[in-house]
């Protein structure tokens, strides 16, 4: 990443773990997309509508940059996970366009700010509730990644899809036997530790 700015690098990365968070649902179908696939319901098209919130709050909101977007919280809404699950109401097309929404609303904070911009963020310790542009702009690629995984587990339990991005695996280059030798090889050496 030579000549690029440290801003233009991490928008480069928030813009990679974007995409990929997307990806995700290329190809999967409505009740796979929506239902949850862990106790706690976790489910591909919430975390995508949880991600496109969470950019509107700190790279709007908290920098004084609101996007006019009605978030689940504006209406005294009673469910705390709100952002993480999606009624059937509300369409994965409605969805992904709030997604891209937020991004273009996030990227024209950060094109308007330079990184040691001040803003607000009233949901952290006081201690820490003035944080830099750049302090918040690492904290969102690092969320966006951390659910982009989520993702990833989600995906591959849906339809044993794997992989990084479209074209960029990210994995060495396995057939499904090679695939479950090595998840064998995985399980014998679980149950070996186990039983020590």
């Amino acid at each position: 990443m030579i000549g690029m700015t440290e801003k233009e690098v991490l928008q480069r990365y928030l813009r990679v773990q974007r995409d990929a968070l997307a990806s995700k649902l290329e190809g999967v179908g409505e009740y796979d997309v929506r239902r949850p696939h862990v106790p706690t319901g976790t489910n591909l098209l919430g975390i995508v509508k949880h991600v496109a919130y969470v950019q509107l709050g700190y790279l709007g909101d908290c920098f004084g940059r609101p996007s006019g977007i009605p978030t689940p919280w504006d209406d005294d809404n009673d469910d705390p996970d709100a952002d993480l699950w999606v009624p059937a109401s509300e369409s994965r097309d409605e969805i992904m366009s709030l997604y891209r929404s937020s991004a273009s609303h996030a990227d024209a904070t950060l094109a308007a700010l330079e990184l040691d911009a001040v803003g607000e963020v009233p949901w952290w310790p006081e201690e820490r509730r003035n944080p830099t542009l750049h302090t918040v702009l690492v904290h969102l690629v690092v969320e966006i990644a951390r659910h982009a995984g989520h993702a990833d587990i989600l995906r591959e339990l849906v339809d044993g899809s794997v992989g990084y991005l479209p074209g960029n695996e990210n994995l060495p280059p396995r057939d499904e036997d090679s695939w479950a030798e090595h998840r064998s090889r995985v399980e014998a050496a679980a149950r070996e530790a186990a039983a020590e």
